[in-house]
């Protein structure tokens, strides 16, 4: 009886397990990138508790600020920081890179610090647009950095890594298929150094792959290749077929590390998403469908057909950011999966396993008193309005005004009501900054339209601040610092 007892309990037990197990199953090496670029940013603690809320396991950084990483200490959210590309060339000297290690990394190193696993050197340093400025700086930042990180004696579980643009490979136009990759001639030799010495150091390639940019600019691009749901005409690579351009990109670069005898070298998918805002094809329904496909995919560990078995990707990106530069396209600034308040901007089932869950938003955010800055309709001097338009998105984010834009449908008023709102939120709502000659007014009256959203920013004073216990503890750090280094 107590042995049927003992059995039945167990089979209860098991039951139990599997279903919290299913209850918060997510994309194993679920990944986000949390930049910073913003006029008004959440509060780090903010941003990092809606992380875990999420699941999120993962994250990405651009730099290794200090709010950022104090906010991450504790959470077991695993960290991948950053050096940026201006500060390559100071890398190429070994003490700093000891330098930046000791500040950057083993300064976290301790019970309840921060899970460092990854530092990024660089960020697409190899762009074709940077007119080789960061050629000759970033493999010596790399080997200094990696040596620093193994002289430090943590380099066995933090490993250096380069993300590179997918443009660092490519496949010949006389057979543009994935098998037939090789990496682009121009960097060849040094990217074969630095895939030598990522393998040596047991350290992952890492790419950012974008199917929005395969049809930006390119109308004739097979749209529905971009996704993961079918295609009428996928590629025939010798029998192996591909029906999205996110396998094709991927294997291409599988093949080119072939090329160069480490084909079987560990890939991470740096930065991977599509933009909600800025361009025609940039919209929540296109985020929708391919993060639709793209989610399931990678909860299947299906992998792709030169590399079977689970990715491992950072979603780009977590937060918009409204001060990005726009030289790539308006729609820079929108590739978040929250809007810039933490709140989210469509559902989105983590899982991958059809739970359609909602994204849970930031919790405790503090906005600005409910007021807009909007186009006087009893201005009769009209002369300078184009003047204070341009004044007006000069210092602000106007980028869903654009063409294909979910503002574009405002007529003159409303263009001019966008622009001085968004310039008035940024200025903290100052009284002043809604005059623009006697062309704009404030109004308590909400003057968002069905498809276009007129801003309230969040409050600054609700600014990243650090609590008294994680204080104390870095104040005891950077003391240690001083004194024993």
């Amino acid at each position: 009886m107590m042995e049927r007892k003992w059995i039945i309990g167990a089979a209860v037990l098991e039951v139990i397990t599997i279903i919290i197990i299913m209850s918060g199953w997510s994309v194993e090496g679920i990944g986000v990138n949390w930049g910073t670029q913003a006029t008004q940013q959440l509060k780090a603690d903010t941003v990092v508790q809606m992380m875990k809320d999420n699941g999120i396991e993962r994250v990405k950084l651009f730099d290794a600020d200090f709010r950022s990483m104090s906010a991450l200490a504790g959470s077991g959210i695993e960290v991948m920081v950053a050096i940026p590309n201006d500060q390559l060339a100071a890398m190429t000297s070994y003490d700093r890179a000891v330098q930046w290690v000791r500040k950057n990394v083993t300064s976290y190193n301790f019970k309840g610090g921060v899970n460092i696993k990854y530092v990024a050197v660089g960020n697409e340093p190899f762009l074709k647009s940077y007119n080789n400025s960061f050629l000759n700086v970033t493999f010596p930042a790399l080997q200094n950095i990696q040596n620093a990180l193994n002289d430090a004696g943590v380099g066995d579980t933090v490993k250096a890594t380069v993300p590179l643009n997918a443009d660092v490979y490519q496949s010949p136009q006389n057979n543009p298929v994935p098998s037939a990759g090789t990496f682009r001639p121009d960097i060849s030799d040094l990217m074969t150094q630095i895939v030598q010495f990522l393998h040596k150091n047991n350290a992952p390639f890492t790419v950012n792959i974008y199917p929005f940019l395969s049809l930006y600019g390119n109308d004739d691009f097979p749209f529905d290749y971009a996704f993961f749901d079918g295609v009428s005409n996928p590629i025939n690579d010798n029998g192996v077929l591909y029906t999205n351009v996110f396998d094709a990109n991927f294997d291409t670069l599988v093949s080119a590390l072939k090329g160069v005898g480490y084909g079987d070298l560990a890939i991470l998918v740096g930065e991977v998403g599509w933009p909600t805002d800025g361009d025609k094809n940039a919209n929540v329904a296109n985020a929708v469908r391919f993060y639709n496909g793209l989610l399931p995919r990678l909860s299947s560990s299906k992998g792709t057909p030169l590399r079977a078995g689970h990715l491992q990707v950072y979603l780009f990106g977590l937060v918009d950011e409204d001060a990005k530069t726009i030289a790539p396209g308006n729609f820079e600034r929108h590739w978040g999966i929250f809007r810039y308040d933490g709140q989210p901007k469509f559902p989105m089932d983590f899982s991958g396993q059809g739970q359609n869950k909602l994204l849970v938003g930031a919790k405790n955010v503090v906005y600005l008193d409910p007021k807009w800055c909007m186009f006087n309709s009893d201005a009769t001097n009209l002369s300078k309005l184009a003047d204070n338009i341009n004044y007006a998105c000069t210092f602000a984010d106007c980028t869903a005004l654009g063409y294909g834009s979910s503002c574009n449908n405002l007529d003159a008023n409303g263009n001019a009501s966008y622009a001085f709102n968004m310039y008035y939120q940024v200025q903290n709502q100052n009284d002043m900054a809604c005059n623009f000659e006697g062309l704009a007014q404030i109004t308590t009256n909400n003057i968002s339209t069905p498809t276009c959203n007129f801003i309230i920013q969040i409050n600054p004073s609700s600014s990243t601040s650090l609590t008294p216990s994680l204080a104390v503890a870095f104040l005891f750090i950077a003391l240690a610092m001083i004194f024993f280094f």
